[in-house]
Parts: C-alpha cells; structure tokens; sequence
C-alpha cells in the first residue's frame, strides 16, 4: 500500500538526508519541509516542536495525522510502502533482519559517533577518541564493501542510504578516508545515483533560499 500523503521534515545535511534518497529512490511522492533546528520553527512558520518533541530530524509526517520519528524507523517504513524499489528485504525473512542489524550498527556505531563532533563544547581528546573509534568502525564496512557493492546485497537498501548520509560528515571533520578504498567507492557510488543526486540538489536549493 503506497500512502499519498507524506511530508518529510528535514535540515539540509543532516541525517534526515536518508529518508529523503529513499523517498526518490522508492518514487514515493512526498513533501518537504525545512526545519530551522536553531529556532525549531519550519519553513511554513509551524512549532516544530508540536510536531515532534524530540527536536531534531527527521520526523515523516503521514497523512496528516500521524508523526514518524527516527531514521531506520522512518526508512523501513518507506521501503514497506514501495515493495517493488526493493529497498527492503520483506518483513519475517532472516534477509530482513540482517538489514536492521545494519541499521542499527550504522544508527549506534556510526552515526552516534559523528554526534560530538558537532558540538564546539566537545574537548579535543574526546574529539580524537571519537575518530579514532570511527576509523575502527569502518574497516568492518570496508571489509563488508569488498565482498559486494552494497551493504546487504547487490542493490542498494535503506542501508546504504543512511551509511552514504553519515559517512557525508567525514570530510567536515576531517576524517580520512582514503585507507578504506571500498568505503570511498560506495561513497562514489551512491553519489552518482539519480535519488541521491535529486535529494542533494533540493536541499542545496532549499538551504539557499
């Protein structure tokens, strides 16, 4: 069942990047809406913290009614309104389940740690642990990348569109990549797709106005 009516709350770069990729990457039609995450007001002038208390993005506003928040919450459930995109191994198979163990490997290990850096209150050597502890974080992706272009398959999944999404904040931290070719590469990959290419350019737009 494909729902009609969707609106995605986003911020241009940050993690709300991969629902968006998977919004075009399935052809689900959907809206998007900018959220000043400073003043926590939208693009429309609404609170955004009456529609998601939490404060940050994403949040997939459904229907009008009903809110979604976090991201391998929110992209398993638009992989699920487009079987066809495969973006998704179907629910109660073990194919299902090795996605979620990605996401949630991607959601703790990766993006978790990214997650300090933003901040200009966080000490240098807790900056440097952090980095370090990504450097450690990625060989097991690299490796993984070697055996197949993609995370969990030969096509892309909701995965890949939130591994390209974090491994994005690399170069802002000056994070080096070049001792995982494989990363780099997937990097590359994902980065030459339409959906990835059409949610970049709308975020560059939107930030620009």
């Amino acid at each position: 069942m494909i729902v009609n009516d969707l609106r995605l709350y986003f911020s241009p770069g940050a993690c709300s990047l991969a629902p968006h990729i998977v919004a075009r990457e399935a052809g689900l039609p959907f809206e998007l809406e900018r959220v000043d995450l400073r003043t926590k007001k939208t693009a429309s002038g609404k609170d955004y913290l009456r529609i998601n208390p939490k404060g940050y993005v994403p949040a997939l506003e459904i229907d009008g009614d009903d809110v979604l928040t976090e991201v391998p919450a929110i992209l398993l459930y638009l992989a699920d309104q487009k079987p066809d995109a495969r973006l998704a191994p179907l629910a109660g198979t073990l194919a299902r389940y090795r996605l979620i163990e990605m996401l949630a490997y991607i959601g703790t290990e990766i993006h978790k740690s990214y997650s300090p850096l933003f901040n200009d209150k966080t000490p240098a050597a807790f900056r440097e642990d952090r980095l370090a502890l990504l450097r450690r974080r990625y060989a097991l992706l690299d490796e993984k990348l070697g055996m197949r272009p993609y995370l969990v398959g030969e096509t892309p999944s909701v995965a890949d569109a939130y591994l390209f999404t974090v491994t994005q904040w690399a170069k802002k931290f000056a994070l080096d990549l070049t001792p995982f070719p494989n990363i780099v590469a997937f990097e590359q990959r994902m980065g030459a797709r339409p959906a990835v290419i059409g949610a970049l350019a709308a975020e560059a737009e939107a930030k620009a106005a």
